[in-house]
């Protein structure tokens, strides 16, 4: 028996859209994770970049079960002395509720040369308007 490998010319990529209005950020951070990572092709290869491109609109409208709007924090280490920045998801989410979505879905890729160029091919947008509509993404329905 031989082993089915798939080419770069078997690869075709898909645009999606997801509206991020009242849904759990965990929840969709995950879906949107799986289809970047390409996991729902029946041809999935874990060395290989076969996701699709996926465009998230209302991000500012992201829902976060229990205290997390409250309390849920962002820590970044400069590498110098006392270089820890805190911010937390308020000031983060009306400043760029983008990177809110962006750092989700970036824990949930592999951490490698790979996961860096799966996270190319997300966009998020605050708002309900989006320069991809020449792409024509396909709605993508995730569970509340």
């Amino acid at each position: 028996m031989k082993t089915h490998t798939v080419k770069a010319a078997d690869i075709g990529e898909k645009w999606y859209l997801v509206d991020a209005d009242n849904k759990p950020l965990g929840r969709m951070a995950s879906e949107v994770a799986k289809i970047l990572r390409g996991k729902h092709r029946p041809d999935f290869s874990p060395h290989l970049d076969l996701g699709d491109h996926i465009v998230v609109i209302n991000a500012d409208k992201l829902h976060l079960s229990g205290k997390k709007f409250d309390q849920k924090v962002y820590y970044s280490y400069s590498g110098y002395q006392s270089g820890l920045k805190v911010r937390s998801v308020q000031d983060l989410m009306k400043q760029d509720p983008g990177k809110v979505v962006r750092h989700a879905v970036k824990g949930m890729l592999p951490s490698n040369r790979l996961g860096r160029r799966l996270l190319k091919k997300l966009r998020v947008y605050a708002g309900p308007k989006h320069p991809h509509e020449a792409q024509k993404p396909k709605a993508l329905a995730i569970l509340s």
